[in-house]
């Protein structure tokens, strides 16, 4: 086990390498935390090095969280530092669209279902049950407006954060009387490599003006802090999306969607 007579809480960040999850460690550090920062690119060492600017200690895991192993090698780091892991920010994930369904990659597709949904429902079993040992811990999901409405041309991912959503929900309702509160971030098109690792620069969605990652990481970290059950992130439009996606039929919301997801040319179809 590694000293930590002098340790700070503990916050761990899933997908800290670049995108929200950077900005979300960034969040943690500047206010006192050590951290656990995990990625599966080797940009996770550059970015835990910009993180120790804050002067905090700064774990880092390269692994991939498709993986399970990989989700168990991030696990088994976190236990060896011997130091209550006061949040968690599950934000890694990753984007498959910008074409139907029918032509996506069955591939990119069940490993985004593993990252996205199952790395997220495995971590977060093995660090709940922590936390509810010492009754108090904060657990921050990313999910996004997108999991509010049908999601043509992205209809995986879309249902990944769909899940990602209830599950958040469902889990803040069994835990907020133990001293665990759960938060979840809805982020809207966000200015990260996500469209472009998604197949979807060339989308209407994809030219658009995104919000910058920093201030949704903020607006997440103050949610998380508050103990809020939500936060709609960024752009005030993503709140009046989000909100009128509730009101309105399934088949319209999916149908505004789509014509956001559809790729622009058609050879990219």
């Amino acid at each position: 086990m590694e000293n930590t007579q002098n340790q700070k809480k503990l916050a761990v960040v899933t997908g800290a390498s670049s995108g929200i999850g950077y900005y979300l460690a960034h969040e943690f550090a500047k206010n006192g935390y050590d951290l656990v920062v995990i990625a599966e690119d080797a940009g996770i060492h550059t970015a835990a090095d910009a993180f120790r600017e804050h002067g905090n200690l700064v774990h880092v895991v390269q692994a991939d969280l498709a993986d399970r192993s990989g989700v168990e090698q991030a696990y088994q780091k976190i236990i060896s530092i011997n130091c209550p892991v006061d949040s968690v920010a599950l934000n890694a994930g990753i984007g498959v669209g910008g074409a139907s369904f029918d032509k996506t990659s069955l591939d990119q597709e069940i490993k985004m279902l593993h990252l996205n949904v199952i790395s997220t429902v495995h971590l977060a079993k093995l660090i709940l049950r922590d936390m509810l040992q010492k009754g108090h811990g904060r657990i921050l999901i990313t999910s996004s407006v997108a999991a509010i409405m049908p999601g043509p041309y992205e209809a995986v991912y879309a249902g990944t954060k769909a899940f990602v959503q209830f599950f958040a929900e469902a889990l803040r309702a069994e835990n907020i009387d133990k001293g665990i509160t759960v938060t979840a971030l809805l982020p809207g098109p966000t200015e990260t490599n996500f469209f472009r690792r998604a197949g979807m620069e060339e989308t209407k969605v994809g030219h658009s003006e995104k919000d910058d990652a920093a201030e949704v990481a903020h607006m997440g970290y103050e949610a998380l802090l508050d103990g809020k059950d939500m936060v709609v992130a960024g752009s005030i439009m993503n709140k009046i999306q989000t909100a009128a996606a509730k009101l309105m039929p399934q088949s319209l919301a999916a149908k505004m969607h789509g014509r956001m997801s559809k790729p622009d040319s058609p050879d990219k179809r």
